[in-house]
């Protein structure tokens, strides 16, 4: 069967409403045998009989009234397509799926998600929490528009553009029970004994880099008491007295019961203590209209 036209629905529907040959083709700006033919044809189509008619009245048979609802729908649905293709193309309709590592979750993340809500309520927001590793994989395979990814200062993934959304330091997170613990603040040469909990080397290759370079930097090799993928997995083993474990100072609102922060201070001799960046990534060469707008309404947050 051929596709029916929308014209002959939208007549379906304006003589369903009339119930009258003559009224309905009046309102479609047609006189009524063309009307009475569309119909005809229309239910020789469906193999169905969508009116019953005789000299006096027309009625919409069982079959007829259920099938007005969808026909009604379809027009409204119709009617509705070029407002909707503008929306799309100004960004203001549309699906944006955006990756986050965990530590732009603890604040930023959910002011950037409700402002953005607010002022483009029918943009469709998929998220999904990721590591760094998982997002590029993720770009690669075209299943992610934009993420926030954290790495060290500078750090450009290759192929992407990329907004700096936020600069912090690295601090230490220390077992409650370890001595250290009891200091306001550290010297770098009082911690590079400390076992440490890190993530793996392939999920920010950047910083875990330049996490190693400072102990390298002072002729230590650390000692990796365990790895560990999420940061609040990673402050739970600090808890737990695996080891110490260096986290964006962000991670300091994640208040986990017997786990201490503390800022560490470079001696004269050692070298710089790394900060982190998290920033915002996405492919250019892909950017739908509702990706613009989001990356437009970061970068002005």
């Amino acid at each position: 069967m051929n596709e029916i036209e929308l014209r002959v629905w939208n007549q379906f529907a304006v003589l369903a409403d009339e119930l009258h040959f003559g009224r309905a083709a009046q309102r479609l700006f047609m006189t009524q045998p063309p009307l009475t033919q569309a119909i005809a044809q229309l239910e020789k189509r469906l193999a169905v009989r969508l009116f019953d008619r005789t000299k006096r009245s027309v009625q919409l048979t069982a079959t007829g009234r259920a099938l007005l609802p969808e026909v009604l729908d379809l027009l409204a649905r119709a009617q509705a397509l070029p407002e909707h293709a503008r929306a799309a193309a100004a960004g203001e309709l549309g699906r944006l799926r955006l990756a986050f590592v965990s530590t732009v979750g603890f604040a930023l993340l959910p002011q950037w998600v409700r402002g953005f809500r607010a002022l483009y309520p029918k943009v469709q927001m998929e998220l999904v929490e990721a590591t760094g590793d998982v997002q590029l994989e993720a770009f690669a395979r075209g299943e992610m528009d934009a993420g926030f990814m954290l790495h060290a200062p500078g750090f450009a993934p290759l192929g992407l553009e990329r907004h700096v959304v936020s600069q912090e330091p690295l601090v230490l997170a220390l077992p409650e029970q370890n001595p250290l613990a009891a200091l306001p603040s550290l010297s770098l040469a009082a911690v590079l004994d400390q076992p440490l909990v890190i993530f793996p080397r392939r999920i920010v290759p950047s910083l875990y880099d330049a996490i190693f370079g400072v102990y390298h930097a002072a002729g230590r090799l650390p000692e990796v008491a365990q790895e560990a993928i999420q940061m609040q997995t990673i402050v739970n083993l600090v808890s737990a007295g695996l080891g110490c474990a260096w986290v964006p100072q962000s991670v300091t609102q994640f208040q986990r019961p017997g786990v201490v922060y503390r800022s560490v201070v470079a001696g004269k001799r050692g070298a710089a203590l790394p900060g982190c960046e998290t920033s915002l990534v996405w492919s250019a060469a892909d950017a739908s209209p509702a990706l613009q707008r989001f990356v437009e309404f970061v970068q002005q947050a």
